[in-house]
């Protein structure tokens, strides 16, 4: 068993969010209360927005990359301003689906500039009046209350009444509030480690969900832990079709290497775990 401090620097601790504070917030809170030098969230959520919030421990801040730029899930209450028939709004809605063009609201930290993005799904879940329960799968980075506001546009306005990610990247529910955390503390204080552990995600295992994974050969490894670049002789078998994968020694993580095209020379670290 990989002892508890060890685990608390390389793991993803699914946080449930609520509404209030912001993701910075929560991620700070998470490094005091668990004592880190350091930790990052997978994803910003608006402060008035619940739900999941992946946050990285220790060095697995450094897997932002492999992470963050996955499709978001989320299940929502947009309010119209008028009534409005569930054909036209079904038609409406349809409009939106597929890639679109989105201006980033006045207070986002981004640049503002049109960029695109998709919506792969917006489903009605419940209609009651003007209230519109719905369900959507959309690429990173697309503004959830800026698709309802461009939306309601078509339909007499419309604005978001509440919002709640459910899945981000490979997280989803379930997910822990901050006050399971605190309950899980006491229970470590106590000297039990069950009730964290459960909680924490090994990020051994999520780069194992998201990068292809290549077997390297087990008398470079010394080597490729101080960086060496990777040649086709150093792996078993051949080198995935993919951007970037993951180089392991049976179960254990050596690093996360990029593919490039330089000679003999047929990947370069991005990140090594040793």
């Amino acid at each position: 068993m990989v002892p508890l401090k060890e685990l608390l620097n390389f793991s993803i601790l699914p946080i449930d969010k609520p509404s209030g504070p912001t993701s910075f917030q929560v991620s700070s809170l998470i490094k005091n209360k668990l004592n880190l030098t350091k930790t990052s969230h997978f994803g910003t959520l608006d402060p008035m927005v619940s739900g999941v919030l992946p946050v990285a421990l220790g060095r697995a801040c450094r897997l932002n990359e492999w992470f963050m730029h996955k499709d978001k899930t989320y299940v929502g209450i947009m309010r119209l301003h008028e009534e409005v028939d569930k054909k036209k709004l079904d038609a409406t809605i349809t409009q939106f689906i597929g890639k679109i063009n989105q201006l980033p609201p006045v207070r986002s930290r981004v640049k503002r500039a049109i960029r695109e993005r998709e919506v792969k799904s917006f489903d009605i879940l419940e209609q009651e009046g003007t209230d519109i329960l719905f369900h959507t799968i959309v690429q990173a980075g697309t503004y959830i209350r800026k698709l309802i506001h461009d939306i309601g546009e078509e339909l007499g306005g419309a604005h978001m009444l509440e919002l709640r990610r459910i899945q981000a990247s490979i997280f989803t529910e379930p997910s822990y509030t901050l006050y399971e955390v605190d309950k899980a503390l006491e229970a470590l204080k106590a000297g039990d480690e069950t009730p964290l552990r459960k909680m924490l995600i090994p990020a051994t295992e999520a780069i194992q969900k998201v990068l292809p994974l290549v077997q390297a050969q087990p008398s470079i490894v010394p080597m490729f832990l101080k960086g060496k670049p990777v040649m086709a002789k150093d792996i078993l078998g051949k080198a995935p079709d993919a951007p970037y994968y993951a180089l392991y020694h049976n179960d254990r993580l050596i690093s996360i290497v990029k593919t490039v095209k330089e000679g003999t020379i047929i990947a370069r670290p991005q990140f090594v775990y040793n």
